[in-house]
């Protein structure tokens, strides 16, 4: 089981990302060893790629997708680490939300595919990632 981050769910739904194969490959891989985890965080976040609910529901089954609740440790973790990411001068581009992919992840123990290596391991650094770098 892997955790999922949004981009590469995009990567795969969206036409003209240079990630796409990448992004598929590794998806129709993890898919064999077992479930595809999301969280309401990386559905929302979907959510962005389509008008209607049912369009993404339809996607969500297409991919096979898992939906997992993000326990209050993962919220806590998320927020924290986001908090530290402020302090450090981070830009205000970079949100919550994106924290809480990572946190869920670390505090679940599950890998997380994303491709966004270098945020994910300075916040969270037990976290195994699978990224393309």
């Amino acid at each position: 089981m892997i955790l999922v981050d949004t981009c590469v769910l995009l990567d795969v739904v969206t036409t003209g990302s240079p990630w796409s194969g990448w992004s598929a490959a590794q998806l129709g891989e993890w898919g064999l060893r077992g479930p595809l985890l999301v969280n309401a965080i990386v559905y929302a976040e979907l959510c962005a790629a389509y008008d209607r609910v049912e369009q993404v529901d339809a996607a969500v089954d297409f991919l096979d997708l898992d939906m997992r609740e993000l326990p209050r440790p993962a919220l806590f973790l998320g927020s924290q680490a986001h908090k530290a990411y402020r302090r450090r001068g981070g830009a205000r581009s970079m949100v919550l939300p994106d924290f809480l992919i990572g946190a869920h992840a670390a505090v679940e123990r599950w890998p997380v595919l994303t491709r966004d290596r270098r945020r994910f391991a300075t916040y969270f650094p037990t976290l195994e990632i699978v990224s393309p770098d």
